[in-house]
Parts: C-alpha cells; structure tokens; sequence
C-alpha cells in the first residue's frame, strides 16, 4: 500500500518560507510524476506543480511560477516543495500527489495534506 506523508507545513508570516517534504513509502515511485496540490478554504481544488520521474520538466499552476519551486530526491522516494515571499492567499492544504502509473494523467495516490496558514 502507497503512502505519502507530508510535512514542513504552519503558521508562517506573510513574507517569509516554508518547505514542504513529502515522504513515500510502500512503492518506488521514482519512474512516475510527484506534485501538489491545495485547497484554500471554501475554494476548489487547485494544482500547485508537477516534477517529472527524473527532474527533467517541472510545471506550475497559473499563479504559483516564480515563488514555488518542486523538486524531488528519488535515492528517498521524497518530494519537494519550496514556497517563498509567502503571501496570506497561500493559506491552505497541501496535499502530495503521485501518478500510481507512469504517462498517465490520474494522480492515484494522495496524501493526508499538510496546512500552511500565512498571517498578514
């Protein structure tokens, strides 16, 4: 059984930066895509970034290039996401995805999500 287990999230001031770690366990997901998601509070579901099995290519949400940054280490099966000049709209869930196979475009697996909350 595949686990993803996020961490790093909290209470951060606007301005400042976090990272969020996403440890899998249960499968090597080196050969598949890791990412992001959040859910802001009343709001829907909204992609954050994707990594590559090997890094190559990264892809970002609309609103999220320039401050976030993924990454991934797959000698840990762990994925990465840095968030800088965090802003009060950042405030959400952040929830580790990975694709359960490779190519497809279903992210299968989920974590239990992490909450970030940005004060003003």
């Amino acid at each position: 059984q595949v686990q993803l287990v996020e961490s790093g999230g909290g209470l951060v001031q606007a301005g400042g930066s976090l990272r969020l770690s996403c440890a899998a366990s249960g499968r090597d997901l080196s050969d598949t895509t890791m990412g992001w998601f959040r859910r802001a509070p009343g709001e829907e579901r909204e992609f954050v970034a994707s990594i590559t099995w090997n890094s190559a290519t990264a892809y970002y949400g609309g609103s999220m290039e320039g401050r976030f940054t993924i990454s991934r280490d797959n000698a840990k099966n762990t994925v990465y996401l840095q968030i800088n000049s965090l802003k009060p709209e950042d405030t959400a869930v952040y929830y580790c995805v990975a694709k359960e196979i490779p190519g497809t475009g279903d992210y299968s697996y989920w974590g239990q999500g992490t909450q970030v909350t940005v004060s003003s």
